[in-house]
């Protein structure tokens, strides 16, 4: 991946997801579209000159909420399908059709959709890479973007997945423009105790692997707390000196509990707009919570739109 220029903030995430070059827009597939957020953040969407819709659901539904929410919906393709499935595989062959860039969840569980895009015959894997959900947010400690991992897809991820999550996650920050990523990996602790806390032995052998280039350019620590993770004061106070201490990019839990505590007290102590997507296969997949803000599911469309557009996946 080429270097770009730094991101540093969620605005400037959407004035570079935009900059398409081309005067048609690109597509994302929804599926399924009755759903007022999700069309709301579409519409929105569109009309900042990032992506238009695809709408992939049913069609008297998806005009009935549309016209309840106000949105004007005509000058989008509609394809009418009531069935999950049949929608959801709709969104994969489109894009792998090139009819659209990405996929967005409506009204369909997480993991029939994700169950879809895996699929080996008709969808979209990696093949090498596993499915994880990666959040960017602006830091409620000093502004800096930052990315969030995993808080929505591998609920206890082994020493081998939590290598894969961290290379998702580092995906996202490069395509963001971060040169040389730094990583916190999180743990309770900066000690290693196990096997009562296996989260900090997995962090200390992140960061060995970090150091014998398996990850690229970065600066990976662990095990790390979260507070020494984000805060130079505490990290000052406790003589911790570190490149990562008090400025991590990226901080990577320990399992999906931990992650999602910590994204849903961005979201919801914090206010924090959380712009967040499902990598890992060879389409970015946007798969909004249904307590996600409508600015977070917008954000979310203009990650995806910018991964796709950068990183090609």
């Amino acid at each position: 991946m080429a270097g770009f220029e730094p991101i540093t903030s969620l605005e400037g995430l959407v004035r570079a997801a935009s900059a398409t070059g081309s005067g048609q827009l690109p597509k994302v597939a929804i599926a399924r579209s009755a759903e007022g957020h999700v069309l709301r953040a579409g519409v929105e969407a569109w009309k900042r000159g990032l992506v238009e819709p695809v709408l992939i659901g049913d069609r008297d539904e998806t005009a009935r909420v549309a016209d309840e929410r106000g949105l004007d919906i005509s000058r989008f393709r509609l394809i009418h399908m009531t069935d999950d499935q049949a929608a959801v595989n709709e969104a994969v062959r489109l894009f792998r059709e090139g009819e659209a860039r990405f996929i967005m969840k409506g009204l369909v569980s997480t993991a029939v959709l994700l169950k879809a895009v895996l699929n080996k015959e008709t969808g979209v894997p990696h093949p090498s890479r596993i499915l994880s959900h990666v959040a960017v947010c602006e830091s409620p400690v000093d502004g800096r973007l930052m990315v969030v991992t995993d808080a929505g897809v591998n609920i206890q991820p082994t020493l081998q997945r939590k290598a894969d999550i961290l290379r998702n996650g580092l995906d996202v920050a490069r395509a963001l423009g971060m040169a040389r990523p730094r990583v916190a990996v999180l743990a309770a602790t900066e000690k290693i105790n196990y096997p009562a806390m296996p989260a900090t032995l997995d962090g200390d052998i992140l960061t060995k692997m970090a150091r014998k280039g398996e990850f690229g350019d970065v600066e990976v620590l662990g095990p790390l707390s979260l507070d020494l993770a984000l805060s130079r004061e505490v990290a000052a106070c406790k003589r911790f000196d570190s490149p990562v201490a008090g400025c991590a990019d990226i901080l990577v839990a320990p399992n999906i509990e931990a992650g999602n505590i910590l994204y849903k007290s961005l979201s919801t102590l914090c206010n924090c707009i959380m712009a967040s997507v499902v990598t890992g296969s060879r389409v970015p997949v946007v798969v909004p919570s249904r307590g996600d803000s409508e600015a977070s599911k917008f954000h979310s469309i203009a990650l995806a739109n910018l991964l796709a557009l950068r990183c090609g996946a």
